[in-house]
C-alpha cells in the first residue's frame, strides 16, 4: 500500500542520513563549501592588495565562486529538507540539528540576496560554516570513538571466549590420555 511504501521510504531515508556515508559526503562537502569561501577572500584580499579589485578575472572569479557557494547552499537546504522529511520535528530534538537549519538557513538567504557591501558584512555565516564543519568532525569522531569502545569490549569476550575454549581443550586432552 501507499502508507507501507511511503513509512518504507522513510525508514531508509533515515537509515541513509544517519550513516557514516551521508557523514563523509556532508563533510566533503564543507569542506569544499569552505574552500570556495576562502579562495574567495583570498583573491580579495589578493586583488585589492595588488590594486587590481576593478579587474575583469577578479568579478569573474568572484562571481563563479558565489555561484559555487550557492549550489552548496541548495544542496545543504536539500538535505536540511529531507532530513526533516525523515526524522519529523524528533529532528529538531537535538540543539547541533537545531543550530545547523539555522546556518543552513541563514547562509542560504545570504548567498541569495547579498552582493557587495552586505557580502562583506555577511562574513560572521562564514565563522559559522567553519564552526559547522567542526561540529560535524566533533560529530564523526563520537561515532568513531563509540565504535571503537564496541570493538573493545568484543575483543575482550572474544579473549575470555578463546580462553574458556583452551580450557576445555586442556580438560578434555587431560581426560583422554
Amino acid at each position: 500500500t501507499f502508507t507501507s511504501g511511503y513509512a518504507r521510504w522513510q525508514r531508509q531515508t533515515r537509515s541513509f542520513l544517519s550513516s557514516r556515508t551521508k557523514h563523509f559526503v556532508i563533510l566533503g562537502l564543507v569542506a569544499l563549501d569552505v574552500g570556495a569561501i576562502l579562495a574567495d577572500i583570498f583573491i580579495a584580499l589578493v586583488s585589492c592588495d595588488l590594486g587590481q579589485k576593478e579587474e575583469e578575472w577578479v568579478e569573474q572569479s568572484r562571481d563563479a565562486l558565489h555561484i559555487v557557494g550557492l549550489v552548496f547552499s541548495c544542496l545543504f537546504v536539500l538535505e536540511l529538507l529531507v532530513s526533516v522529511w525523515a526524522f519529523g520535528h524528533r529532528f529538531f530534538h537535538d540543539w547541533f540539528h537545531c543550530f545547523d537549519a539555522v546556518i543552513i538557513v541563514t547562509s542560504f538567504v545570504v548567498d541569495a540576496l547579498t552582493h557587495g557591501i552586505v557580502e562583506e558584512i555577511a562574513s560572521l555565516v562564514i565563522i559559522l560554516r567553519l564552526w559547522r564543519l567542526v561540529k560535524i568532525i566533533e560529530e564523526l569522531s563520537v561515532a568513531a570513538s563509540e565504535r571503537m569502545e564496541e570493538i573493545e569490549a568484543k575483543v575482550v569476550e572474544l579473549e575470555q571466549e578463546n580462553s574458556d575454549l583452551k580450557t576445555q581443550i586442556e580438560v578434555m586432552r587431560n581426560e583422554h590420555w
